[in-house]
C-alpha cells in the first residue's frame, strides 16, 4: 500500500435507511489500513436515510444532498465531482456489493497500473428480473466492442480518479461505466467479488428501466462507431432512401412522357417523401447528439443541483459549501 494513496468511496442512496450504518461499519473495517473518505450522495430520499448518515457524526463521512430524485448516475457524477482521493470507488448502497473486496481490487489496480478493475458477480444474487437484462447488455458489449469483461453492470468498481471524472454520467449510463472509460482508453481488468442478497429495504430496479439501459448501450455503441463519422451511418442511410425516392420519381416521370396522369398517384408522395426524409437523414441524428454534449460539455453543465454538502470532518472550503 503506498502512503500516496487516499481512496474515495462513492455511493449513491435513495432509501437507505436500514443500510447506511452498517455498510458504513463494513467499509471502516475494509479500509482500516487506507486513508479514504466515504461520500453519500442521497437521490432525495424520502425516508429517514439522510438523518441515518448524518447521525453517524462520522468524520469519513460526506453527505451530498441532491434537491430532487435524478436517479444514480446524476448522483454518481456528483459524487465523483466532489470525490478527492486518487482513487475513487463506486459501489450500491444496499449491501449486496462487500467492501471486503475493495483492498484486492485496489492493490491490484496499483500493482498492475490498471486504470479500472471491475468487480464480476459470479454468485450474483438477485432475481431474473435484474439478471436477464444485464446478460443481453454484456452480450452486446462482448459483440459489438472489444472490450471482454463479464459483468459490465457490477457496481462495485476501483478506478484512478483521472478516469472517474472523465466518464460522462447521465441517463442509466452508471451501467456503462466501464465501457465508456475503454472508449476513453482506460486499461480495464476484472476480478471475481462477493455479492449478497438484500437484506434491508426493496430494490428500485423495475422491467421499464431495461428499455432506458438498452437505448443507452444503442447510443454508446453509436458513439464509439460514428460519432466523428456519422455521415457513414446518416449518409448511407440518406443515400438508400434518396436514391429509392429518385427511382421512383424518373419512373413517374417517364410513364409522365407515356402520356400517363400521375398527379393523383400514391406513388408521387411517396417518392417526394423519400428524398426529403434523405436528405434529412445526412443532419437530424448527429445534430441532436451534438447539441446534448454542447449543452453539458462547453457550457459546464452538469446534469445535476446539489442542495447541501455536509462534512462530519474537518472542514475546509471544499467541505463547507452549501448550495441554495
Amino acid at each position: 500500500m503506498s502512503s500516496n494513496t487516499y481512496i474515495s468511496v462513492v455511493i449513491p442512496v435513495y432509501n437507505e435507511e436500514g443500510n447506511v450504518g452498517l455498510l458504513t461499519k463494513s467499509i471502516e473495517d475494509a479500509l482500516k489500513l487506507y486513508k479514504y473518505e466515504i461520500i453519500y450522495v442521497d437521490d432525495f430520499s424520502t425516508d429517514k436515510t439522510r438523518q441515518e448518515i448524518k447521525d453517524l457524526e462520522n468524520p469519513n463521512v460526506i453527505l451530498i444532498e441532491l434537491k430532487r430524485n435524478y436517479g444514480q448516475s446524476s448522483a454518481l457524477a456528483a459524487g465523483i465531482e466532489f470525490a478527492r482521493g486518487n482513487f475513487v470507488v463506486t459501489m450500491d448502497g444496499d449491501m449486496q456489493n462487500d467492501p471486503s473486496d475493495i483492498p484486492n481490487m485496489l492493490e491490484l489496480a496499483i500493482a498492475e497500473d490498471w486504470d479500472l478493475v471491475t468487480g464480476i458477480r459470479a454468485k450474483r444474487k438477485d432475481n431474473i428480473i435484474k439478471t436477464f437484462p444485464s446478460k443481453i447488455a454484456n452480450f452486446i458489449i462482448r459483440k459489438a466492442t472489444k472490450l471482454h469483461i463479464s459483468d459490465a453492470g457490477c457496481a462495485l468498481k476501483v478506478m484512478t480518479s483521472e478516469t472517474a471524472k472523465n466518464i460522462p454520467l447521465y441517463g442509466e449510463l452508471h451501467r456503462f461505466i466501464a465501457l465508456n472509460a475503454h472508449i476513453d482508453g482506460a486499461r480495464i481488468t476484472e476480478i471475481p467479488v462477493k455479492h449478497h442478497p438484500r437484506k434491508h429495504g426493496v430494490s428500485k430496479y423495475g422491467l421499464g428501466r431495461t428499455f432506458k439501459v438498452m437505448n443507452d448501450l444503442l447510443l454508446i455503441l453509436f458513439q464509439r462507431k460514428y460519432l466523428q463519422k456519422p455521415l457513414y451511418l446518416f449518409g448511407n442511410m440518406g443515400m438508400v432512401f434518396f436514391g429509392l425516392g429518385m427511382l421512383i420519381n424518373l419512373y413517374l416521370l417517364y410513364i409522365k412522357f407515356l402520356g400517363s396522369e400521375i398527379g393523383t398517384r400514391p406513388l408521387l408522395l411517396l417518392g417526394i417523401l423519400l428524398i426529403l426524409v434523405g436528405i434529412q437523414l445526412f443532419t437530424i441524428g448527429i445534430v441532436a447528439d451534438l447539441l446534448m454534449r454542447t449543452y453539458y460539455e462547453s457550457q459546464n453543465k452538469t446534469p445535476y443541483n446539489v442542495k447541501k454538502i455536509t462534512s462530519f470532518g474537518t472542514t475546509d472550503k471544499k467541505t463547507a459549501l452549501h448550495v441554495s
